[in-house]
């Protein structure tokens, strides 16, 4: 990764465990596509916990000077995806997260480690 990009997915991960994201996984997409450099995946486990790990992270990364690009899926929140440009962020109720398989869709992708 590169240095820039390493410490701003470290950043989103770091915010979504404080407000207890499940299963986070971090898919390097950049030698695939030119849409992000990064997808952030994460599940909550209600509609509720889907909706503060959304709003802590548009909150705290705002206050860092990084806004979203355009944010989807925050009114019914099964499947919120937040765009940051080089990091797109997607936090997915644990059903529909496994019914729509980013993992699987992005497999050719390189899968970052998490320390």
């Amino acid at each position: 990764m590169e240095k820039d990009h390493k410490k701003n997915v470290k950043t989103f991960i770091d915010l979504l465990e404080d407000k207890k994201a499940k299963n986070i996984t971090v898919i390097d997409i950049s030698k695939l596509t030119t849409i992000a450099h990064y997808f952030v995946i994460a599940s909550g486990t209600s509609n509720t916990h889907i909706k503060a790990l959304a709003d802590n992270l548009v909150e705290k990364l705002s206050e860092m000077g990084m806004n979203p690009l355009r944010m989807e899926g925050y009114n019914f929140a099964r499947w919120i995806l937040i765009d940051y440009g080089e990091v797109v962020v997607h936090i997915f109720h644990e059903e529909d997260r496994e019914y729509y398989g980013l993992e699987r869709l992005w497999q050719d992708g390189e899968l970052v480690a998490i320390k």
